[in-house]
């Protein structure tokens, strides 16, 4: 079910952001009306690309278990960071701080980047702990595409999952941690004077499902350029369409710009873990037969995702990729 916001949309005093209630969808409702689920489920991803995810069944175990060790290894002396992740673990994989991406883009956090089908990229203290989040967060990214499918009318409700399921995945898992606060940095201000954690972008894998602990930072751009901040909720996830996900359905739905204000906390971390749904490199994306007709012809050319992931290497943090593979006729 949809739960409505105890936060109606309200303006704040501060410039283009205003409160929002994101939709809540009840993982339960699947063994109690399973219609009603698949149309909230597809009026989310078709009005805001964003939605939480409440009766999800992942143990809270699993979650605070990676979140305690990824507290604590963001607590190590840089040095010791960059032991703990290994020698043999290559950019973009492993540990950073405030740079994002090879294009001049900074934040106020530092991460840690791990491929969710490449274990030795993994610190050895969080194998097991990542071992077991990955495991259960897939199931949970299978199992809402699917739902997707099936909302959509899709003859193959595993035409979204097969991408993720496969062995060859480049799904990811990041860690981000904001520090409490300690000084002010202009670089990272924006027009508003909030401070920057992680700037606009939207993802380019197909889903991302994020978790964070009960430090505010998340903002959502919504179509009149207005920010949005999302409240808290250790016990859900966020889950937030990818480009990959706007390509497949031919744009019906459509991924949602995001960013993260850094922490202004003065004593407590913020803690984001997200999980990037990704298909295997050679993998093609482009609208599925499903999604075109005659009134809905085809949005963008084909490509792979080894080429999406160039074309994201090669531009900044907030640059429109899809720009690039709209078919020239639309």
């Amino acid at each position: 079910m949809v739960v409505a916001s105890t936060n109606p949309l309200k303006r704040s005093r501060t410039k283009k952001t205003k409160a929002v209630g994101v939709p809540t969808i009840d993982l339960s409702l699947k063994n109690q009306d399973k219609s009603t689920l698949l149309d909230l489920i597809i009026e989310a991803c078709q009005q805001c690309g964003i939605f939480k995810v409440v009766n999800h069944g992942i143990s809270m175990d699993v979650i605070s278990s990676l979140e305690k060790n990824g507290l604590d290894f963001f607590t190590l002396p840089p040095t010791e960071k960059q032991i703990a992740v290994g020698p043999t673990v290559s950019k973009p994989f492993g540990y950073g701080f405030r740079n994002i991406g090879n294009n001049g883009d900074v934040g106020d956090l530092e991460y840690l980047l791990l491929h969710a089908n490449i274990h030795h990229t993994c610190p050895p203290i969080l194998s097991e702990v990542v071992k077991d989040y990955v495991e259960v967060v897939t199931d949970l990214t299978c199992e809402l595409l699917d739902l997707m499918a099936e909302g959509l009318w899709i003859s193959d409700k595993t035409i979204f999952s097969r991408f993720i399921r496969d062995v060859r995945s480049d799904s990811l898992l990041r860690l981000n941690h904001y520090p409490p606060i300690k000084n002010y940095d202009p670089a990272i201000l924006n027009g508003s004077g909030e401070r920057i954690g992680f700037g606009e972008h939207s993802d380019p894998q197909i889903l991302t499902i994020l978790r964070s602990n009960d430090v505010r930072g998340l903002q959502i751009c919504m179509p009149d350029g207005l920010w949005f901040p999302v409240q808290p909720d250790p016990d859900a996830f966020y889950v937030m369409v990818g480009d990959a996900l706007q390509v497949l359905t031919n744009g019906r739905f459509e991924s949602v710009k995001h960013r993260a204000i850094a922490n202004n906390s003065l004593t407590k971390p913020r803690m984001s873990i997200i999980f990037f749904g990704a298909p295997p490199l050679n993998a093609t994306i482009s609208p599925i037969q499903d999604m075109i007709s005659p009134l809905n012809p085809s949005l963008y050319e084909p490509f792979t995702w080894l080429e999406y992931k160039r074309a994201m290497n090669a531009s900044r943090l907030s640059d429109c990729r899809l720009n690039l593979f709209k078919r020239r006729n639309q």
